[in-house]
């Protein structure tokens, strides 16, 4: 299964958006995950997926590779809907 990785912080204008993407395609049953970097462990995935810029939006397949990145902006649900799906 495709998943998706949100990387957000305190203060930053586009987050919320990104959220409520997020939260959009949880509720559509889709695996979301949500990373805050001012916390250790937020900063320590975020270290891992190099993330310089919030909001960052990682979409990953079921091997775990990178099949889309986001990273500064905040991509419609639609286009990652159709990302996840394979559209």
């Amino acid at each position: 299964m495709r998943t998706v990785k949100i990387f957000i912080k305190a203060g930053c204008s586009r987050c919320p958006q990104a959220k409520q993407a997020g939260a959009a395609l949880k509720d559509e049953g889709f695996s979301v995950t949500e990373f805050d970097v001012g916390t250790t462990d937020g900063l320590a995935e975020g270290a891992y997926y190099s993330v310089q810029a919030t909001p960052t939006v990682i979409i990953e397949d079921q091997n775990e590779t990178i099949i889309g990145d986001f990273r500064g902006v905040v991509p419609s649900v639609e286009t990652l809907r159709d990302m996840l799906t394979g559209k």
